[in-house]
């Protein structure tokens, strides 16, 4: 694949980015020496685990400096759509949640808008903390490749899609909970047969395309996922792995064994249904493994890696920048470093998060224990993919929006396959990257 270097017109257009000559300074704005606040922007479901480390972190940071951290709840639009704007504005944050990836934080640092955090990683030893598969994340080249060599951002946590299993509904129809794919399958068809659709997914957001990428990835192996992430081969769109996720989708509409009402679900509906025990089945991120830790009372439930994965979908968390027009920014990375330090990250992984730097032994709950330890063996060994959206801006809207047609049937698995195939290389060629 050949790619340009430089800033398209049509990436500008897919994230309202402000003309090339009004974006960024190209140096530090003008440092306050003694500030009284910073402000922290994010958009993290406030009872994540890794929402509630970041505001503990602030209480520790608030002590240490006597600084006030003011936060600023967006949502993921706001920062996914308007995030340049934001960060070329007089009004931005000190420290902001940025979502990963070339399409978002690369094309970000392309522009000038992050601060390169290399002082504060050396002072502070973060690349000893946050390494491997966990850093690349972080770190973008000059086209705004990830796993490049420049960190722009910090992840504090981790996260990758995990099977949820409604414990009690399995019991019921003495279902055993799977193992292998083929006991996923046999389970999904058993529940079909008793009148029980088994899997929450939604269509109009994102769970659909999550679990189509997870499918992919019980046929992928490292080279699939640097083809389609960092461009290292063109993407084969009748590869193994893309044709059976695709009519394997179908499949399962078909068979009833997803709801034809997915369409019309968002992620929040689904949740929810699970949580009220609903259905025994669901896919989701680890974002949501605090909110099933304390508001499931119904019923007993387990989880673990998609069964039969090789690779896993997920990586390190949403990043922490600090803006390149920060006026704070050594407090901000002084706030970043409590968030990294042992007490937060300990604080994070017994609240149902994935820490990056923690100490295991120092994670009391069992369920969380086994989260954290299934994802840094998975983690250690390479094998996570993380989401199919990466590789370019435009992907984030266009691909739930192509399984919505194959949800639907307006869309063979085929046509599917090809309307992602233009989006994919249309959204690259929005980069206008170039390997020379």
């Amino acid at each position: 694949m050949k790619i340009r270097r430089g800033i398209g017109a049509a990436l500008a257009l897919t994230l309202s980015i402000l003309p090339l000559a009004a974006c960024g300074s190209g140096g530090d704005a003008p440092q306050e020496a003694h500030p009284s606040s910073i402000k922290i922007w994010y958009y993290e479901e406030p009872s994540s685990g890794q929402a509630r480390g970041w505001l503990k972190a602030a209480d520790i940071f608030t002590r240490q400096t006597g600084i006030k951290v003011d936060f600023e709840v967006k949502s993921f639009t706001q920062i996914a759509q308007n995030g340049s704007q934001f960060l070329n504005s007089d009004d931005a944050p000190d420290v902001m949640e940025s979502n990963r990836g070339n399409g978002s934080a690369g094309v970000l640092s392309t522009l000038q808008l992050l601060t390169d955090l290399k002082p504060y990683v050396q002072k502070y030893g973060w690349d000893k903390k946050v390494r491997g598969q966990a850093a690349a994340v972080g770190k973008y080249d000059k086209r705004g490749v990830m796993d490049g060599d420049t960190w722009y951002g910090v992840s504090s946590y981790a996260e990758m899609q995990r099977v949820y299993y409604n414990k009690d509904l399995f019991a019921k129809y003495k279902i055993p909970i799977p193992q292998t794919f083929d006991q996923f399958v046999a389970a999904l068809k058993a529940f079909k047969s008793h009148g029980v659709t088994p899997i929450a997914a939604d269509a109009q957001e994102y769970g659909v395309l999550w679990l189509w990428w997870q499918l992919a990835m019980t046929k992928a192996d490292a080279q699939f996922v640097d083809d389609w992430q960092l461009y290292k081969h063109p993407v084969n769109w009748r590869s193994k792995p893309l044709t059976f996720a695709t009519n394997t989708i179908r499949d399962w509409i078909d068979k009833g064994y997803i709801s034809k009402n997915a369409t019309g679900m968002k992620a929040e509906d689904t949740t929810t249904a699970f949580i009220k025990g609903t259905y025994p089945i669901y896919q989701t991120g680890t974002w949501n493994q605090t909110r099933f830790m304390e508001q499931v009372k119904a019923f007993d439930w387990t989880a673990s890696i998609f069964p039969g994965a090789r690779m896993v979908e997920g990586c390190a968390g949403n990043l922490l920048v600090i803006p390149q027009k920060s006026r704070r920014k050594d407090a901000a990375a002084r706030y970043i470093n409590v968030v990294l330090s042992k007490e937060v990250q300990n604080y994070i992984g017994n609240k149902g998060g994935v820490p990056v730097a923690a100490d295991t032994d120092a994670i009391t709950n069992p369920k969380s224990r086994d989260l954290v330890n299934e994802y840094t063996k998975a983690s250690d060994a390479s094998r996570m993919s993380y989401y199919p959206d990466y590789p370019a801006p435009n992907l984030t809207d266009a691909m739930p929006a192509a399984f919505q047609e194959l949800v639907n049937g307006t869309k063979s698995p085929d046509q599917v396959l090809d309307t992602l195939h233009k989006n994919y290389d249309d959204g690259v060629a929005q980069l206008d990257l170039d390997d020379d």
